[in-house]
């Protein structure tokens, strides 16, 4: 049950104040990440209360109400003997005030229904009847019985409620009330030829359309206003949305009612018959799921929602945005001053009618959104790996909640701001009547997904409108009960026993794709999630002109906490008109796109597991396995010292007598040569099959090496140097100072983290050390190209850090405990150091070597 005044409404009574003081245990911040501020928002409109509580079926309520608990006859285990009794019974004579002030105005609303039935009843025997006795009898069907009802509860539990004693007993009132619930189901049957003959009247009698357009509902007893008008179709939704509202306040009385109290098992009862009978009625009105009704008495269904980073006033925020039959709806969430119970506020709407898609390549009057600094949100997944470490050792050795929950409350904000300021994708509306608004998005999915959304719904004949203010706080009040994504999607939101995701390596092999009803240049993407967004981890090559694409191409991903794949297939445009000013990348059409769960039990095994995608009428099949990171840390020795890959750098350079292994090089001049300006360069994974051949070439030293790398797709190339690096039998910044590299990164003073770090380097074996110098400086000529490939110092850092740092196995198994800690505190330090030289002005090896201001103790 919600509280009986909405945002911007005065309060019925100091009842009403003190019943928003409790909730079904909202979050403690709003959708700004902020504690909420007291008060109604600045500006907002002051108008009369009117009890348009937002419609909607019992099925939906009853699932949805109160954060998605379903309602059980008996209180969560451990909580009926927890409740105070003092504290228990004043929460109980909260709850009865609440309902009986909702109570009130249900009755008003009932009696306004009804008002016109006698005069109409009078006409219906005249020369001149505004409508038949059958039409009166088939629109207020069981309006009276089920007013008698009501008003029989209300008389007998007012006088108990006034003069309140903690002993008063009530629970046979709702016994009695639930067991009269026969007349709304007959009400419910009846329901919609209700509506329909309603609707055929007011067409034909415009005396009939003038009474069912403004009804005077009678004001509550606190309120200044003595009548409000409403619509009949509104009013005849009210008993449906009554028998909802009756179950949830049972749900709370029983919450706090102590079990040995005379009322206990009464209105455990009458919940099990109020169940019963939400229960017996749901598959009748199926077809109104999430149906809430508009002012004027049309179904208006939630189709939609989600939360979006929308760009306001320069910044972003969060919002929850809501796309209903025929509106678009952007709110913010927001809590009550005084306690945690959640509520919208809204920050603009656009009827579907007025709502126009601008093209990518239309200049847009707003500014260009700068993307957040790479290294500001590498900084916090690096706080929301360690503070997940520190949370997880607390609960090992059994530490106190309160501990748990601060560092609970301390990882949801930076996991809060992470969520904020990650996303990058434009999404751009416009109402074709003014503003233009733009959201930001992690993924060209989630772009699709809404557009396909409304287009869809546009295709119907839609009306343009405006909401009044009344009209929009019951349309905005609806969304609380409506909405399916309750909680902002950060991991601290889980429960506990919710899968933590993979860590470590998906192959995946995109083999073909049917269903295309024309030739095109199609290629796919994956998309895995990572930290509450999602990222693209590859891409297949075009396959140009064809209706059945035959990719078979392999790629390794690597996941962090992933619990999803996507693959989006394409249509690769050459037009160079098409470009998004956004961005300055010319536009892809999506042709296609599915997602399916990452499910460890099926992903975990040794086997590829083969499955077929479907995309809009497009099938995509493909085959997956999965080796976790503990499995993956094995850098292996090779048997054939002869080759380049599982062999020492010192024992390859020697051989070669290079400074530098040959792969490395060619690898390096390849990517320098036609790569540098590659978007995603060394992220995009490359074909495995690709990867492979490059490997066998390298290690038989064959004479086409430099043909073949000159024909090479350049992602398979990157990938090849990165598997090089991989493979090494122990890292290239080796095992011994593995140790001494995660201290030294940690150091909080520059000046002895500068004489650390380069006193390591100096350490290194001189084959190591070349080498990544060698490094080094073309990692940073790639991220100079940052603008155009979208690899920062920091992204090169994470692709890089741990494949140079990550201990062989011997080593990993001292540093890192389980598959899961493995993404966290090590990883992060691993990108960390590699950041640390890649920010540093240039090293030279001889000036290294040459200084010796630096300690120079064993490390």
């Amino acid at each position: 049950m919600e509280p009986l005044s909405h945002r911007g409404l005065p309060r019925l009574s100091w009842i009403d104040t003190l019943y928003s003081n409790f909730s079904y245990g909202a979050d403690d911040y709003d959708a700004e990440g902020n504690e909420e501020q007291k008060g109604p928002p600045e500006g907002s409109e002051t108008m009369p209360y009117i009890d348009e509580s937002p419609t909607m079926s019992p099925q939906l309520s009853a699932r949805n109400q109160g954060g998605g608990d379903s309602i059980s006859p008996t209180p969560p285990e451990g909580l009926a003997p927890t409740v105070e009794a003092g504290k228990g019974l004043e929460m109980r004579k909260l709850v009865l005030s609440g309902f009986l002030a909702s109570e009130e105005i249900y009755i008003n609303q009932l009696e306004a229904l009804l008002l016109p039935m006698k005069p109409l009843k009078a006409t219906a025997t005249t020369s001149q009847p505004v409508l038949t006795i059958q039409q009166i009898e088939t629109i207020f069907y069981k309006i009276q019985d089920i007013y008698e009802i009501h008003k029989e509860f209300y008389d007998n539990l007012c006088p108990k409620v006034q003069q309140w004693d903690s002993q008063v007993t009530m629970g046979h009132l709702f016994q009695k009330l639930a067991s009269q619930l026969g007349v709304y189901k007959a009400f419910v049957d009846n329901y919609k030829v209700a509506l329909e003959t309603a609707e055929k009247c007011s067409q034909s009698n415009n005396q009939f359309q003038k009474i069912s357009e403004e009804l005077k509902v009678k004001g509550p007893k606190d309120s200044k206003d003595s009548h409000t008008s409403v619509t009949m179709e509104a009013l005849l939704y009210k008993p449906i949305d009554r028998v909802t509202r009756s179950t949830l306040v049972l749900h709370d009385l029983l919450k706090h009612t102590p079990v040995d109290h005379p009322d206990y098992p009464l209105l455990q009862d009458a919940l099990r018959i109020s169940q019963n009978f939400l229960s017996s009625i749901n598959e009748d009105i199926d077809p109104r799921r999430t149906a809430v009704t508009t002012p004027k008495g049309e179904t208006r269904q939630l189709v939609k929602d989600g939360f979006l980073v929308e760009v306001s006033e320069g910044s972003r925020k969060l919002r929850h945005v809501f796309l209903f039959t025929d509106v678009l709806l952007c709110a913010k969430l927001k809590k009550t001053s005084a306690g945690k119970h959640q509520q919208y506020d809204c920050k603009w709407y656009i009827p579907l009618a007025d709502l126009v898609f601008p093209s990518p390549e239309e200049s847009e009057a707003s500014p260009h959104v700068h993307p957040f600094p790479d290294h500001e949100l590498e900084d916090m997944k690096m706080k929301i790996s360690a503070l997940k470490s520190e949370i997880q050792k607390e609960k090992a050795n059994k530490g106190q909640s309160r501990a748990i929950e601060r560092l609970k409350k301390k990882m949801f904000e930076n996991e809060f701001l992470l969520l904020l300021n990650s996303p990058t994708i434009p999404f751009r509306i416009h109402n074709r009547n003014g503003k233009s608004y733009l959201f930001l998005l992690s993924s060209d999915y989630e772009r699709s997904e809404w557009r396909e959304a409304i287009q869809k719904l546009q295709k119907k004949d839609l009306q343009a409108f405006v909401l009044s203010s009344v009209e929009l706080q019951v349309l905005t009040g609806s969304c609380f009960k409506l909405r399916t994504v309750h909680n902002i999607p950060v991991t601290s939101n889980k429960d506990d026993d919710e899968s933590p995701g993979l860590y470590g390596f998906l192959h995946v092999i995109v083999h073909s794709a049917k269903g295309f009803k024309q030739s095109a240049n199609l290629y796919c993407t994956l998309e895995v999630d990572s930290f509450g967004y999602f990222v693209s981890k590859a891409k297949t090559r075009v396959f140009r002109d064809t209706t059945e694409p035959k990719w078979d191409e392999e790629f390794e991903i690597e996941l962090e906490g992933s619990q999803s794949l996507r693959i989006l297939c394409y249509e690769k445009c050459y037009d160079k008109t098409k470009v998004n000013k956004d961005n300055n990348e010319i536009v892809d059409k999506i042709m296609g796109k599915g997602q399916i769960q990452l499910d460890p039990q099926t992903v975990e095994t040794k086997n590829w597991h083969t499955d077929v995608i479907e995309m809009n009428g497009i099938k995509v099949e493909f085959s997956m396995k999965f080796t976790s990171r503990d499995m993956s840390l094995k850098r292996t020795p090779s048997k054939k010292q002869t080759g380049v890959f599982g062999v020492k750098i010192s024992v390859v350079t020697k051989r070669e007598r290079s400074k530098v292994p040959y792969i490395v090089r060619q690898c390096v001049e390849e990517v320098e040569k036609r790569g540098i300006e590659e978007v995603g360069i060394y992220r995009i994974s490359g074909v495995a099959t690709d990867i492979q051949a490059l490997k066998a070439v390298f290690d038989a030293n064959n004479k086409d090496i430099l043909l073949m790398l000159s024909d090479m797709d350049i992602n398979a190339i990157a990938g090849t140097l990165k598997l090089y690096f991989r493979e090494l039998p122990e890292p290239l910044l080796t095992d011994r100072l593995y140790p001494a590299f995660m201290e030294g990164i940690a150091l909080s003073d520059p000046a002895a983290k500068e004489n650390c770090m380069m006193h390591l380097l100096r350490s290194l074996p001189d084959p190591n050390l070349i080498t990544f110098l060698f490094l080094l400086e073309h990692l940073k000529r790639v991220a100079e190209k940052e603008p155009i490939n979208k690899m920062s110092l920091h992204n090169l850092a994470t692709v890089f850090g741990p494949t140079l740092l990550r201990p062989s196995e011997v080593e990993s198994k001292a540093h890192l405990t389980s598959a899961a800690d493995i993404w966290s505190h090590d990883v992060m330090a691993q990108v960390q150091v590699l950041l640390y030289y890649l920010q540093h002005p240039p090293i030279s090896f001889a000036e290294l070597k040459r200084n010796t201001l630096y300690f120079s103790t064993d490390v």
